[in-house]
């Protein structure tokens, strides 16, 4: 299989989180891509020109990270971070809608803060800030009902993912204050192999 990836993204490490975690990651070559220069050619794969995109052993190309993920995850014989049926199921894919939700909206801010100061909208990053704390209270609200506790879930990896890139871009924001169960179970998820070993970065 072959990743097209950059360090920096939150989706790109849900997926190779969901990778160390099922034990297929050695079978991954990782391409470096990035998706803002025009020669790159990420959209002779993915029309949509995004990381990550997955070629698999077949030759099948899918995006986006969901997908991905779900792949990954029929290839194992451990236990299933998307699970199979009823009410466990719904709240992974729940929780996993909420933390790239979350995402999406903070990478639209970052973005946005990116602009020309002449065409930036102060109304348009304070929408997209106001969607990321309603997000964090939703997690903090999952956290204090006992919604993240037993074996680990793609809504897991996807909220890991989500607060250490906030964490990694936006650490001003002190998205911890007021939401102490979110906090201490964010600190013991990072504890994880495959959080450890796939921390946002820069390229170099």
């Amino acid at each position: 299989m072959k990743l097209r990836y950059s360090p920096t993204s939150p989706y790109v490490r849900k997926v190779m989180v969901t990778a160390i975690e099922t034990g297929l990651a050695d079978g991954i070559e990782l391409i470096p891509t990035n998706v803002w220069k025009e020669e790159d050619d990420i959209v002779l794969l993915n029309p949509l020109g995004k990381v990550p995109t997955l070629v698999t052993g077949g030759g099948e190309v899918l995006y986006d990270s969901p997908v991905i993920c779900e792949h990954l995850d029929t290839l194992h014989d451990g236990i299933r971070l998307f699970p199979p049926a009823g009410g466990a199921r719904w709240i992974a894919l729940r929780q996993q809608a909420l933390a790239d939700g979350i995402l999406d909206a903070a990478v639209l801010r970052l973005l946005e803060g990116r602009r020309p100061q002449e065409e930036r909208s102060a109304a348009w990053a304070e929408r997209q800030k106001s969607c990321v704390e309603r997000g964090h209270d939703a997690l903090d609200s999952e956290a204090d009902a006992g919604l993240l506790a037993g074996d680990v879930t793609i809504g897991w990896i996807s909220i890991g993912c989500a607060l250490g890139w906030l964490d990694f871009r936006f650490p001003d924001d002190h998205w911890r204050a007021g939401r102490e169960v979110l906090a201490g179970w964010f600190e013991e998820f990072c504890k994880r192999p495959s959080m450890r070993e796939t921390v946002p970065k820069e390229p170099v």
